[in-house]
């Protein structure tokens, strides 16, 4: 028996023609023809796109009511099939790629045709009998993809920010806390990979910790960006087949189902033609993957060894880290966050390359913008949540290693150079590289300095605070904690 006659099926028409589609799926004929057109990545719409499509669907179908376009017995079954969306039902009957032509038309008539199908059982009718409920007419009421899409794309957007923006939050107070932890270890700073003056690690640490503060400000300056609609535009901005008084409601209304903050676009034509918030939005979680790398190369380097690299800080020990080489840890969790970083920066291109290419009164682009996008901000968001939980919370300084590459190192010489002398202080510097001799060492050999001299100059402490000495350093932590 074949596939077909082994399944019941109704029969649908559009515009191409007539399909049969299987008797119980929620979705209709527009659906599975655009499932059958775009097999491009073979995953799953993003859950939160789709609630926020059954926010939107719903808002409209209130508005419409209160206004006098939809009856109020065919809005109520609407606004039920929309709640139970939200609620995670009927999520597999959204069955369309993620990434699809037509500037998000196949989506929006999954969910137009979801809803009605579900809103005409709740009526008591049969899937498919869209003299009940019409997913264009009565779903669709008062709507266009080109204001339905981009709407769902930004509350989408904003939901998932806020989502990173907590992981960021978490990170930040992580880092914050080492960088108290540490605020007594005296390491040596380098620039260039190369030796450079003095450091405390708890400054390195509250460096990262203040990056990733500006990328917290940077995530609530890209929320306010998706905060702007054009819903009520319909096709072009103009608000063709829009009734008035829906448009003036809509986007309040919105505000309301959502219990998220929106507001309307001035000009809904520039809202429905320009995709730059999207681009904006996606600069900020690009330069977000840029500090994380770097904090994470950082990590990496100064735990490299342990003992032929680096080896000042220790990273948490994770999983084996080769298996041919016994005892080997690798700094797995940093490494994934580079990854996640690299993928970001890329999907950032994507983003800005689609949002250029619109032409005139709408960009088609808008599924790969949103599916780089999406993609973008939950993995950042994961790749946080694991460098938290399995690496920043664990990490411990090797404090005696730290200082002796200080108290070993020619690094210091820039803090002698005001005292002897920019050419002598060099010369110091390659005897000591030459020799192997500490520069404090060559500097009372040669009688340049006295001892009391050489201890306040070089108090590696007082190097790394402005006109700070180690016993100023040393009051002020008893006093008040790090400086």
């Amino acid at each position: 028996m074949t596939e077909k006659t082994s399944l019941q099926y109704r029969t649908e028409k559009d515009s191409i023609g007539t399909k049969d589609v299987p008797q119980d799926v929620y979705y209709g004929v527009q659906s599975l023809r655009a499932a059958e057109n775009f097999h491009i990545t073979g995953l799953a719409m993003h859950p939160e796109i789709i609630n926020s499509l059954a926010f939107i669907k719903k808002a409209a179908a209130i508005t419409n009511c209160e206004t006098g376009i939809l009856e109020k017995r065919k809005a109520q079954a609407i606004v039920h099939a929309c709640d139970e969306i939200i609620s995670g039902k009927l999520h597999e009957f959204f069955i369309v790629d993620p990434i699809q032509g037509g500037a998000g038309t196949s989506l929006n008539m999954n969910a137009n045709e979801v809803i009605a199908n579900r809103a005409i059982e709740l009526l008591g009718g049969e899937k498919g009998d869209y003299s009940l409920i019409h997913p264009n007419d009565h779903v669709n009421c008062g709507q266009s993809t080109n204001d339905v899409i981009p709407t769902a794309g930004k509350m989408t957007a904003l939901r998932l920010l806020g989502g990173l923006k907590k992981e960021l939050i978490r990170l930040h107070e992580a880092l914050s806390e080492k960088a108290e932890e540490f605020d007594h270890v005296i390491k040596m700073g380098r620039t260039q990979m190369q030796d450079a003056v003095p450091i405390r690690l708890g400054q390195e640490f509250q460096a990262y910790a203040d990056a990733i503060l500006r990328d917290i400000h940077r995530m609530d300056k890209a929320m306010d960006e998706m905060r702007t609609l054009n819903m009520g535009g319909t096709a072009i901005g103009t608000g063709i087949n829009a009734d008035e008084a829906y448009l003036r409601r809509i986007v309040p209304k919105l505000s309301e189902v959502s219990d998220m903050e929106f507001v309307q676009a001035f000009d809904l034509i520039d809202a429905t033609q320009n995709l730059d918030p999207f681009v904006a939005v996606s600069g900020a979680v690009k330069a977000c993957a840029v500090t994380l790398s770097k904090i994470s190369n950082d990590l990496r380097l100064m735990s490299s060894g342990p003992r032929a690299g680096f080896g000042e800080i220790n990273l948490p020990a994770k999983q084996n880290g080769s298996s041919i080489m016994p005892g080997k840890v690798n700094p797995v969790i940093p490494e994934v966050v580079n990854q996640v970083a690299f993928h970001v920066i890329g999907n950032d291109l994507t983003i800005t390359m689609a949002a250029e290419a619109g032409q005139l009164e709408l960009n088609a682009f808008e599924p790969i913008v949103f599916y780089c996008m999406f993609q973008s901000i939950d993995t950042l968001a994961y790749a946080v949540r694991t460098l938290v939980d399995n690496c920043v919370k664990g990490i411990t300084a090797n404090e005696t290693r730290c200082r002796y590459l200080v108290e070993n190192s020619v690094g210091i010489i820039t803090a002698i150079c005001p005292h002897v002398g920019y050419q002598k202080a060099a010369e110091i510097a390659k005897q000591a590289l030459q020799t192997g001799e500490t520069v404090r060492s060559l500097i009372l050999k040669e009688g340049l300095l006295t001892e009391e001299e050489l201890e306040k100059i070089l108090s590696p402490v007082g190097m790394t605070e402005p006109g700070i000495s180690g016993k100023e350093y040393l009051m002020k932590k008893a006093e008040g904690g790090r400086l």
